[in-house]
């Protein structure tokens, strides 16, 4: 049981945890949302919020740096202050993600390396760190090349120093809705059939998983299973499968995106995105071969408890880790 806590710097500079639907992150409110779902709120400490998941029994916890960086990743103190205070206390996993890559400091020119970057947040007490953006990007050339490696991409500078179990990979993908397979002009997409309920707008019941990066904000020509696929064999240990089409939308995990992804690669699958009941774990773990699950919203809004997730997969004949 993975819980994600998606942590932002609110207008005062303070580190809040928030959640809002479909990668929005702005602070609103939607009209007409039913107890709080909808629009975006601030939902708490990451630290407390942290350490309460730990105490209800989370298996692992997955800090996700959704600020706009104000300061180059390593001058980002308030991140690193909460992984370094959360690894006092809490003695499950850590991720972080966000800003995992190679930068330039604006001001001096300084040039830092993704994998300095990385090791700046293990020493602060991760355990695992996300790439986003740079996956995409990392497996766009990995294609081009005819499947060649080059050693600098960050999956594999940081794979090769600290492990491919410390490499987790967040893939962002959206359905891109086809009437027939042939109006899908790239033969190296993977269309995938869906259930009647998750059809298109036009009935469709085909799509293809369009990666995205910038956090869903630019889309990409490529897919997630290409992706999932470039990033295991440049080292990375661990996907992190999100869907923008279910983010927020509480109606269950996209089953057939975790089945696609989950099939063609042999590192574990982390389902994410949709969880809005204990309903939803079960049916995902039943229906495809991921590894974990992750949630974010319903607990944070308590509407949710991890126990209670814990015990309808134990009554439903799944293992569930207990503390």
């Amino acid at each position: 049981m993975v819980v994600a806590l998606d942590v932002r710097q609110n207008d005062h500079g303070d580190l809040v945890v928030t959640k809002g639907d479909q990668y929005d992150v702005r602070e609103n409110e939607k009209e007409g949302a039913i107890e709080g779902r909808g629009g975006v709120r601030n939902l708490g400490k990451p630290v407390q919020l942290a350490a309460r998941y730990y105490k209800e029994g989370a298996d692992e916890i997955a800090f996700l740096n959704i600020t706009s960086f104000r300061q180059g990743v390593l001058e980002d103190m308030p991140m690193l202050q909460v992984l370094e205070e959360s690894s006092r206390s809490i003695f499950v996993p850590l991720t972080v993600g966000g800003g995992i890559r190679s930068y330039t400091d604006p001001v001096s020119g300084k040039t830092w390396d993704a994998l300095e970057v990385a090791s700046r947040y293990f020493r602060a007490g991760a355990d695992k760190v996300s790439i986003g953006s740079d996956t995409v990007e990392a497996a766009e050339e990995y294609v081009a090349s005819g499947g060649k490696k080059t050693g600098k991409t960050s999956i594999e500078k940081i794979s090769h120093v600290y492990g491919a179990q410390a490499v987790v990979i967040s893939v962002d993908p959206k359905r891109v809705y086809l009437a027939k397979k042939e109006d899908c002009k790239n033969a190296n997409h993977v269309i995938v059939e869906l259930d009647e309920d998750q059809a298109g707008p036009n009935g469709e019941r085909l799509c293809w998983y369009q990666c995205t990066v910038k956090g869903g904000r630019e889309a990409r020509d490529i897919c997630a299973v290409t992706v999932s696929k470039a990033a295991e064999a440049l080292g990375a240990g661990e996907i992190m499968l999100n869907c923008i089409d279910m983010d927020g939308q509480c109606n269950g995990f996209d089953h057939a995106l975790m089945k696609a992804v989950g099939d063609a690669v042999t590192i574990p699958v982390i389902a994410s995105s949709g969880a809005g009941n204990e309903q939803h774990f079960t049916d995902v773990f039943k229906a495809t071969n991921v590894q974990a699950a992750l949630a974010a919203g319903m607990f944070h809004r308590e509407e949710v408890a991890i126990d209670s997730v814990k015990k309808h997969m134990k009554q439903s004949g799944l293992p569930a880790r207990t503390h």
